[in-house]
């Protein structure tokens, strides 16, 4: 009987007899609050070897991930490789002391959930959290009721104060980089290349014989083989006199601010921690004046950015250009987030709400990482910025956070802010909403959506600004105004509030309704830019397109449309034109557009010399521009979600949707991470046949589309078994729910295309 009980008390504490052969590894990835790393200890940007214990007992400043909230959210991977797995059970246990969790002892919290899938959203319901104090979690699972290992125990440290809710946030962190090519050139300088630029600090171990003084020259730009000291635009070039002195010294070349990205007054420039200091961004140093040989390991550039998992995601394909577009694009991610939050580039450092829209939908698309976005979009909620539009994507990027995370406590905590992004303070009786010279643009206004008082509310459609008409009435903010009023009501239904949703449904189909009564021209078959113009454009009907306003009859005329335009756009506008494309079923029209080399393409950003995607197509398109913009990196999340077509469905990418949209791409394929874990996509695009192969993570569920290129018979198989009665719809087949794993998809075609 003592047996007995002991065995049933070890039961209730976890130590349940482990089964025979465990079916998956322990659950990896563990977060708290979306953060994974939160038992890392840095020092000045460094990662270090310490706990988080014996970062108290520093004597350097250290940094960490510090977690704000009373009742943190817990998130986690699972590691089972059979196919159609769900979670079914869950235990997770917290406590203050590491030893005494690992003998199963937990004395904060020990919490089993019975029937229960939920891996990513988790809420600590346990014994008060104190400020201040580092506690320890583990979680094990139930596989299809396959009983799992204990993951490894992870650690957290609550700040010194707590709060309801608050975003937990990395530091910004340092890498050291060394050149891939040091070589003395006719003159006698030196010249150095990094092989990309980055947002950096330059350290430089020089000898002298006796006291000397060098030039050091760095920017990111070259000029006839040389590095360009007159650059055009905002390209950087810095020049620095070096003092050396006698024998073999280490120097820090020091980076001092700019006036125009260090302001303080509004719009506020994003100013960089002490601890990190100010960074540059340069990938050439040229030194004049030293006589002595360098090698590669005496010149390092600290490079500055958030915690980046450069392995993350993984695509390849059989086209070279792609290939160069997505890594160009994919380390843009990294690049441009050297300021912990997401800011416009180096001219201004600024965070608009554009670019930290698609800033948010390219991170997710590469790093398993959704602590910066979150972070940018809270800053943006309370410091706005001028463009209609952009304060009404304030919504989408909410409602993005909660889709790709499946966390609704910021747009929780942020609901009333929310609410006056919307803009519905301005909607006249027909639903649509207009900002010029419009009384209702006053000071209560401003002070409703955090827009500073000298700032003017203006509609912006593009920018550079292309060819559109502007009205008192455009069709641009009263498309984003639709999508913020229908997300808007998502987001309330999925808090609870169920009038709110109900409200916002109902007016989000009247604003629908009257920007087809009057924008739309039927004579044409497209719309028109503005009331009272019969101007139309490409942004006039991208826009409806993208946001599913477009009646089904009108889509082929208004897709056909954008095809004859082209590339008729900035590199911002160009996520909506390639969104458009791929949900029109005109791949073969978006990959040429991702693929093309002439001026207005990413390619050309590759010609022209910039490793990180520049602020506009060209310097003849923008007078000013940087080469270290992240809005130009749209690539990064179209080739994810649109050619390779992975996106959630339902939040926390509890279902997704896998729709590849090769046109003429042979191969291809990608691993992508997603809060639950890596989602694989790889297809061979062969004449008369299509060979599809998915990998989804534990929890997931997923429809599974295949493109058709003919009208004739067709079969499918799934695994190498036969899916008889499978119908074509809009040109795909699509399989219904499928499950976890890998799976095979064939499809074949009676005849060649």
């Amino acid at each position: 009987m003592t047996r007995l009980l002991l065995l049933a008390r070890a039961c209730l504490l976890g130590l349940m007899c482990a089964p025979a052969a465990l079916t998956a590894a322990p659950p990896t990835g563990l977060m708290t609050d979306l953060i994974e790393h939160t038992d890392r200890v840095w020092i000045n940007g460094y990662p270090t070897q310490m706990t988080l214990e014996e970062a108290a007992r520093s004597i350097e400043p250290v940094q960490m991930a510090l977690i704000y909230n009373r009742r943190p959210m817990f998130s986690w991977m699972l590691n089972d490789v059979r196919p159609d797995v769900k979670q079914t059970f869950a235990q997770i246990q917290v406590g203050t002391s590491r030893e005494q969790l690992s003998r199963y002892r937990s004395d904060m919290w020990n919490a089993r959930f019975e029937n229960n899938d939920n891996s990513t959203t988790v809420i600590y319901d346990g014994e008060p959290l104190k400020p201040n104090t580092v506690y320890y979690w583990k979680v094990r699972t139930d596989n299809n009721n396959a009983q799992q290992d204990w993951s490894e125990i992870r650690a957290f440290r609550t700040a010194d104060t707590l709060y309801d809710y608050k975003t937990a946030y990395y530091p910004q962190v340092k890498s050291d980089e060394r050149p891939v090519s040091v070589e003395r050139l006719p003159g006698g300088d030196l010249a150095v290349d990094f092989g990309r630029a980055s947002f950096g600090q330059l350290v430089l171990t020089l000898d002298a014989q006796q006291a000397d003084t060098i030039i050091v020259r760095i920017g990111e730009a070259l000029r006839d083989g040389r590095l360009d000291r007159k650059p055009d635009g905002t390209i950087r070039y810095r020049e620095h006199k070096l003092a050396l002195l006698p024998g073999r010294h280490t120097y820090r070349i020091k980076i001092m601010p700019d006036t125009r990205n260090t302001r303080n007054t509004p719009p506020l420039a994003v100013p960089m921690p002490e601890y990190v200091g100010e960074v540059l961004p340069f990938r050439y140093l040229e030194i004049e004046g030293y006589k002595h040989d360098i090698a590669p390991a005496d010149i390092e550039r600290q490079t500055v950015h958030y915690p980046f998992n450069d392995f993350a995601v993984h695509f390849t394909s059989s086209d070279t250009v792609l290939n160069r577009v997505w890594e160009l694009c994919r380390y843009s991610v990294k690049a441009t987030s050297f300021a912990g939050i997401y800011v416009d580039g180096d001219r201004e450092r600024i965070p608009y709400e554009a670019d930290a829209l698609l800033n948010q939908l390219c991170h997710y698309s590469v790093d398993r990482e959704f602590t910066l976005a979150r972070r940018s979009h809270e800053y943006l909620l309370n410091h706005a910025t001028w463009p209609t539009e952009w304060i009404l994507q304030s919504v989408l990027i909410a409602w993005y956070d909660y889709l790709y995370t499946g966390d609704i406590r910021s747009a929780e905590a942020n609901y009333s802010l929310l609410k006056n992004k919307t803009l519905s303070a301005l909607e006249e009786e027909d639903g649509l909403i207009v900002v010029l010279n419009n009384p209702k643009v006053d000071s209560a206004l401003r002070d409703s959506i955090r827009l500073p008082q000298n700032q003017k509310l203006d509609d912006i459609v593009d920018w550079p600004r292309g060819e559109f008409t502007f009205m008192p009435k455009n069709i641009s903010p009263n498309v984003f105004h639709y999508a913020s009023l229908e997300l808007m009501g998502k987001l309330a239904g999925a808090m609870g509030k169920k009038a709110d949703s109900a409200a916002y449904a109902s007016q989000a189909a009247r604003t629908a309704a009257s920007i087809n009564k009057y924008f739309f021209d039927k004579k044409s078959g497209l719309y028109r830019d503005g009331i009272g113009t019969d101007h139309v454009s490409v942004y006039s009907n991208m826009f409806p397109i993208v946001f599913s306003l477009v009646p089904p009859q009108y889509q082929p005329r208004i897709a056909d449309y954008l095809v004859s335009r082209g590339m008729d756009c900035s590199v911002y506008a160009a996520q909506f034109l390639l969104d458009a494309l791929y949900d029109t079923g005109k791949a073969d029209a978006a990959f040429k557009l991702l693929t093309a080399t002439d001026l207005r393409s990413w390619y050309n950003m590759i010609r022209a010399g910039s490793t990180i995607t520049m602020e506009a197509w060209d310097i003849l398109f923008k007078y000013n521009q940087d080469w270290n913009h992240i809005w130009g990196a749209v690539p990064a999340n179209v080739i994810p979600r649109k050619l390779m077509g992975i996106e959630p469905v339902e939040p926390g990418f509890r279902r997704a949707r896998i729709k590849p949209q090769p046109g003429p791409l042979r191969t291809a394929s990608i691993t992508m991470p997603t809060i639950r874990g890596d989602v694989g996509v790889s297809f061979d695009n062969a004449p008369g046949r299509f060979v599809l192969e998915v990998a989804m993570p534990v929890n997931m569920v997923g429809d599974v589309y295949l493109p058709l290129y003919s009208q004739g018979r067709f079969t499918l198989t799934m695994d190498g078994k036969s899916l008889p009665g499978v119908k074509a719809e809009n040109g795909f087949v699509k399989v219904p729910d499928v499950g976890s794993g890998k799976h095979v998809f064939e499809l074949t075609f009676a005849a060649a295309r």
